[in-house]
């Protein structure tokens, strides 16, 4: 399972012109899920994103989590993420998830940030999503279980 992680001023996503999420302060979360992960692999990864310190302190070190500055999630799904793209010019997805467990999955990840009382937005799994956001930094990190 892999997050791209972004911390931003905001962020939102739309779906036939409509948001269907939307953000401030916090991180939008780019999610891929491949064939072999599972629910401990989302709760791992869920607990990475929400632990990992991409915010400034006071002398302005990323010492901070999202969670210490009141921070937001927005999680968008992302099926490129697990592209193989090391040969030819077109990406591989064989190692993607099927769209049942990639949906699955995708859902029990924000369970899991719901659950430690995060404010947490998505897109709309499947959809044509366009994707708009302020990168605070800009930060961005790859994150992978």
């Amino acid at each position: 399972m892999i997050a791209l992680i972004q911390r931003v001023k905001q962020a939102k996503v739309e779906v036939d012109g409509k948001i269907v999420g939307e953000i401030n302060h916090g991180i939008l979360i780019l999610l891929g899920v491949e064939k072999n992960d599972d629910q401990a692999k989302a709760k791992k990864l869920a607990q990475k994103v929400m632990n990992y310190r991409i915010f400034a302190d006071q002398q302005s070190k990323m010492n901070l989590n999202v969670q210490q500055v009141q921070g937001e999630l927005l999680v968008v799904s992302q099926f490129t993420l697990v592209a193989n793209t090391q040969s030819g010019n077109r990406p591989s997805f064989s190692a993607g998830a099927s769209p049942k467990l990639g949906e699955q999955l995708y859902q029990y990840f924000m369970e899991c940030c719901h659950q430690n009382g995060m404010r947490c937005e998505s897109g709309e799994f499947g959809a044509d999503m366009q994707v708009s956001l302020i990168n605070d930094g800009p930060v961005t990190f790859q994150l992978q279980v």
